[in-house]
């Protein structure tokens, strides 16, 4: 009998226990698949749109912002170094955490790059060709 208790206890164990599904895989943030909306050349026009929610503040690090609440666009000149220890200085715009822009370094022409906020002021920039660069805003 006691046979029989141990046989049915295991066939309830096997069917009353679920697999697990497996966990959704992990979406991992790529540093260009974030800034769809910015490009470097929105920081040289302003459209109609924008020209409406046009704003600067003389309080702010930023050279103007557009846009509406949760959804502003901010304009920013930049400094920092390149890699090599180099300076560079440039514009860019910035919605959210992600943008892009423009950076000039003497020995270089004008570098396309993407950023990312990485602390307050702070940003962290890619360009291209995979050059890495340390901004803060002036």
């Amino acid at each position: 009998m006691s046979k029989n208790y141990l046989t049915l206890i295991l066939l309830l164990l096997i069917f009353s226990c679920k697999k697990a599904s497996a966990p959704p895989p992990l979406q991992i943030n790529s540093f260009y698949k974030q800034v769809v909306r910015i490009t470097p050349d929105d920081r040289k026009t302003i459209t109609p749109d924008e020209a409406k929610t046009y704003h600067i503040n003389n309080t702010y690090h930023y050279e103007y912002r557009t846009g509406n609440p949760g959804q502003y666009e901010y304009n920013y000149d930049v400094k920092g170094i390149n890699i090599k220890g180099d300076s560079v200085y440039g514009n860019i715009n910035v919605q959210g955490k992600y943008g892009a822009g423009i950076l000039i370094c003497d020995s270089i022409a004008d570098i396309e790059i993407n950023t990312e906020w990485i602390s307050y002021g702070k940003l962290k920039a890619i360009d291209l060709k995979g050059n890495e660069y340390q901004l803060i805003v002036k």
